[in-house]
C-alpha cells in the first residue's frame, strides 16, 4: 500500500489526525503539482479533526482553505474523485456556517453532530 493509498484509508475511516500524518510526510517530499494537491487534502483532513474536537473556527478556515486549493484539481487527480470532494467539504462548510449564523441570531444552535463528513473516493482508470 503507498502512503497516498494509506491516507486515503485513514481519511474516509475517519482517522483525521493519523491522515495528516501520512500526508505531511507526503507533502514535504513532494514538489508541485502534487504539494498542493496533498496540501489541499490534508487541510480537509485537519478541518475535520478541528470539527471533531469542536473549534468552528479551525474547521471553517481550513475547509475554506482546502476547497480553494482541490478546485484547480477538477474533476479527478492521481484517480480521486476531486470534484466530489470539493463538493462535499463544501457542503460542509455552508452547513458548517448556517449553525454558526443560527447561533449569533440567539437562536436555537443545532450541534455540529451528524453532519455529513467528505470522503475521497477512487475513480478507476
Amino acid at each position: 500500500m503507498t502512503p497516498l493509498e494509506r491516507a486515503i484509508e485513514q481519511f474516509n475511516r475517519g482517522e483525521y489526525y493519523q491522515c495528516h500524518d501520512t500526508l505531511e510526510a507526503i507533502w514535504m517530499e513532494a514538489v508541485e503539482p502534487d504539494k498542493t494537491f496533498y496540501q489541499g487534502i490534508l487541510q480537509i483532513a485537519v478541518a475535520c479533526y478541528h470539527l471533531e474536537r469542536n473549534n468552528w473556527r479551525g474547521a471553517v478556515m481550513l475547509l475554506g482553505e482546502g476547497i480553494k486549493k482541490l478546485r484547480e484539481y477538477e474533476p479527478e487527480y492521481r484517480q480521486i474523485a476531486v470534484e466530489e470532494l470539493v463538493r462535499q467539504s463544501y457542503e460542509l462548510l455552508m452547513a458548517l456556517q448556517k449553525i454558526h449564523s443560527v447561533s449569533q441570531r440567539g437562536e436555537k444552535e443545532e450541534g455540529g453532530d451528524g453532519l455529513p463528513l467528505p470522503t475521497i473516493r477512487l475513480v478507476k482508470p
